[in-house]
């Protein structure tokens, strides 16, 4: 995975930095695994906009991700690498032993016509699946489940990786990705390898449009904004909201920084060591 670097013909390529997509063999999705996406621009379901900035972009189709990896002892072929326009990192299109197809996050390493599984006692290999008590401590892993059976959830972003460092009395600990030591059931299933496409974190769109094509609207400060609209708005010039130098807030209130993490969370008994260290 590289990233493609433009001569600066026009101000929009000056800096943009865009994939060079040849780690994809495959440019046409499998429609079987297609499910249609409702657009909500970022309004819940009584019509209010809780998610600010959320609004048109192309049209896409869901590709029906399986990280639940139960068709257990089964070996599943990689038919083709694919572009996901739903996600940051690749997709891999499996094809296991009894015709069925799936996708799955492609992880560094993982390429076509080769062989994954998800099994009790598989390869620590790249793209193979298994329980966190068969891993081999020190091993990169991703897709991770917070509770046996319910599907991976944690580091499936480009790039991600956990590392397993440690097992104690049916737990496992588990260094995520922002630092954070957090313990995990050991049947908690999980995918070996590291996610791919670790460059996107240096692509540069180059410009606003291509950012409107993803769905991302326009981002304005509070402080330009009406009284009604923004708690720092209002005033005649820089006023820093209503002729005072009032503290920085969020639509909401909080202030810029305060943790809003509840202290009495049920899950705070499973976080070892934070990823913030006092």
């Amino acid at each position: 995975m590289a990233l493609k670097v433009f001569k600066p013909h026009t101000p929009s390529a000056r800096y943009k930095q865009h994939p060079t997509f040849e780690e994809v063999t495959k440019h046409t999705p499998e429609k079987s695994l297609l499910t249609p996406i409702k657009r909500s621009g970022g309004r819940n379901n009584t019509g209010r906009i809780t998610c600010r900035h959320v609004g048109g972009g192309a049209k896409r189709h869901y590709r029906l991700i399986d990280f639940k990896r139960n068709k257990t002892d089964m070996a599943a072929t990689v038919v083709g690498i694919e572009y996901d326009p739903n996600r940051t990192c690749r997709i891999a299109l499996l094809q296991y032993a009894d015709g069925t197809k799936s996708y799955i996050l492609a992880p560094v390493g993982l390429e076509v016509g080769g062989s994954v599984v998800s099994s009790l006692k598989a390869d620590p290999k790249p793209g193979n699946a298994m329980p966190l008590k068969s891993v081999p401590l020190g091993t990169m892993i991703h897709n991770i489940e917070l509770l046996p059976g319910t599907g991976g959830k944690v580091a499936r972003a480009a790039g991600q990786q956990a590392v397993l460092s440690n097992r104690e009395a049916g737990f496992a600990l588990v260094k995520m990705p922002s630092g954070e030591i957090r313990k995990f059931n050991e049947d908690c299933l999980c995918t070996v390898g590291q996610v791919g496409n670790r460059e996107h974190m240096n692509e540069v769109s180059g410009k606003a449009g291509r950012t409107r094509w993803n769905g991302v609207r326009p981002t304005v400060r509070g402080m330009t904004m009406n009284p009604v609209d923004h708690p720092n708005g209002g005033g005649e010039g820089r006023s820093k909201s209503g002729g005072g130098r009032k503290h920085l807030l969020s639509p909401w209130g909080h202030a810029k920084g305060q943790k809003t993490r509840n202290k009495k969370k049920a899950s705070a008994i499973f976080i070892v060591s934070p990823r913030t260290k006092k």
